[in-house]
């Protein structure tokens, strides 16, 4: 028996049942995804990502070595445990972004993309219409495309239009540990668009995650949350295991919110209660 999601419902002999996350022909197991910049090493991160039960992380192509010298950050990645999700970070325009993803699938071996287009490097916010012709043409092109965009639903509507198979709105700009600052927003991009929505920039600790995944999104993507942290290994904890809780929470369904107080108890027979 499912949910009005769609969702396994919770029995006592398995109380947290959950559906996998499908973005196109890809399914993955966790609903965290995790960003392999800004550690301390190479080491830290391959870590991290362990702790934190992900199975897809994002690499920025132009951060892979391609030459022999040196360790490279795809030596510290298991690609049996892990699903690499490449991204177009830094790209300015359309077609240099068309042009990073193209390659990444020759170098990776994948159809997916995590497309970021954005407007300038002092907000890190996506250009509305260059991510919409690059998506559009990636889609085109058979990739799987993951777009990072602005919490506009009604730019979330063009890109699922232009074939997105998954619509990944900033909670707050990238690395700025604001967490979900719409969620209005985020809740109505939900009910607009028919592919994953995934909370993509901004979170910065649990709490912001449990959020995010309360509002009902389908996943969340992270990086300095995690990176950046005092104890980034412990924070990965505290990530994957908000990223379970939220989720739980957002099926098991909250109760409303209300101006006065419902007692959890009846008063009927109690010795001095008002009548």
């Amino acid at each position: 028996m499912k949910n009005q999601h769609g969702v396994p419902i919770a029995t006592a002999a398995d109380p947290t049942p959950d559906s996998t996350l499908l973005v196109g022909k890809h399914t993955f197991n966790s609903r965290l995804l995790v960003g392999t910049g800004k550690y301390a090493s190479f080491q830290e991160m391959s870590d991290a990502l362990a702790i934190s039960g992900t199975d897809c992380v994002t690499v920025a192509v132009r951060r892979v070595d391609l030459t022999e010298d040196g360790a490279s950050i795809l030596d510290f990645i298991d690609r049996d445990k892990y699903t690499i999700l490449p991204n177009t970070a830094f790209c300015f325009d359309a077609e240099t972004a068309l042009r990073t993803a193209r390659l990444a699938r020759e170098l990776l071996g994948t159809d997916l993309v995590k497309l970021e287009v954005l407007g300038d490097t002092t907000t890190l916010l996506p250009d509305p219409v260059d991510t919409l012709a690059a998506c559009a043409e990636l889609a085109k092109d058979g990739f799987t495309v993951m777009v990072y965009t602005s919490d506009d639903p009604r730019q979330a509507v063009r890109l699922a239009e232009a074939g997105a198979a998954a619509i990944m709105p900033a909670g707050s700009p990238i690395g700025s540990g604001q967490g979900v600052l719409n969620p209005n927003a985020v809740r109505i991009i939900q009910e607009l668009v028919d592919v994953p929505v995934i909370v993509d920039a901004g979170v910065g600790t649990a709490s912001d995650v449990a959020l995010a995944m309360e509002l009902g999104v389908d996943g969340v993507l992270l990086n300095s949350g995690v990176a950046l942290a005092r104890e980034p290994l412990r924070m990965a904890a505290a990530m994957r295991d908000a990223v379970a809780a939220g989720r739980q929470a957002f099926l098991a369904g909250r109760i409303p919110k209300k101006l006065y107080a419902n007692a959890s108890s009846p008063a009927d027979g109690v010795v001095g209660a008002p009548a």
